[in-house]
């Protein structure tokens, strides 16, 4: 089969970094990611998380090729901020909802778990 691996699809190898960073040189304030053994999950994410910031102008990714673990998002923004302290940030916010979220599903969990516990027998 073409496809890689399985644990090729997240596990980093000796001396491969998880993002790279390039500038763009096409467009004042914008940048180049490239994030490796991630997918449109992660991708979607950030770029939805980025459009809503008031400082990012624009914000995109594609998938290279469907077989590889591997994104490119590309950020521009006001000047402001750099591309690079706008995806920081976004990263930072979708950890906090990520958060957020956890806690939520966890407290209804064990909410649902005492609600039921006498109707059991």
């Amino acid at each position: 089969m073409n496809a890689p691996d399985r644990h090729e699809l997240f596990l980093l190898q000796e001396g491969e970094k998880k993002i790279t960073f390039e500038p763009e040189t096409r467009v004042p304030n914008a940048a180049m990611f490239t994030f490796n053994k991630e997918d449109h999950t992660l991708g979607n994410l950030l770029r939805a998380k980025l459009v809503k910031s008031p400082h990012v102008l624009f914000a995109a990714y594609q998938v290279p090729h469907p077989l590889f673990a591997v994104f490119k998002m590309r950020v521009q923004t006001d000047g402001e901020v750099s591309a690079r302290d706008a995806l920081i940030q976004a990263c930072k916010d979708l950890v906090a909802e990520l958060q957020t979220l956890d806690h939520e599903v966890t407290k209804e969990w064990e909410l649902k778990k005492i609600a039921t516990q006498g109707v059991e027998m």
